[in-house]
């Protein structure tokens, strides 16, 4: 478990999944992106068969979900998921920083989780879906070192494109 001290000397912990988290970030992710970024209501749905896929197939070994607690309430998640069609391939799910935790680095703190849990588990790539109204997560990536891979069109979310990007942890 990695503790960080945030500004105000109050303990930031990351921790593993447990029973009830899945829920929870799926609730989580419809409240926050329906209000701040006008997706919608079907988004919410589309965030649970995620987080019902990763309960289905979860892989310990290969596969992990962080939540960021302080004081022992939610401020964050993140998941690394092995890519249904890419072999040795992983994927970022589920990344969510709750408004009160924005700008304490706990989206880059989620992110390098995953990047250096992809790299124990011998992942040769990181990939992952965004929207291009999402500028802060862009930013984020980007300064991961993702790259943009391809934008599509979608009409699911409101029309705003998507955007997968990658990250190449070795020589493929």
């Amino acid at each position: 478990m990695d503790v960080k001290k945030t500004s105000d000397s109050t303990t930031l912990k990351l921790r593993t999944h447990r029973p009830g988290d899945m829920g929870f970030i799926t609730y989580r992710h419809a409240v926050i992106y329906v209000q701040d970024y006008g997706l919608p209501s079907c988004f919410e749905r589309d965030v649970g068969r995620i987080a019902a896929d990763f309960l289905d197939t979860y892989d310990p070994d290969m596969e992990r979900c962080w939540i960021a607690e302080r004081d022992g309430n939610f401020l964050g998640s993140i998941a690394l998921v092995k890519h249904k069609d890419v072999e040795n391939t992983a994927m970022i799910r589920l990344l969510l920083v709750e408004r009160e935790a924005r700008g304490l680095g706990l989206g880059t703190k989620l992110v390098q989780q995953c990047v250096e849990f992809a790299k124990e588990a011998g992942y040769k790539q990181i990939r992952l879906w965004t929207l291009t109204q999402l500028t802060t997560a862009r930013r984020l990536y980007k300064n991961a070192g993702f790259e943009i891979l391809r934008t599509e069109p979608q009409d699911a979310w409101g029309g705003v494109p998507k955007e997968e990007w990658g990250l190449c942890l070795y020589e493929l």
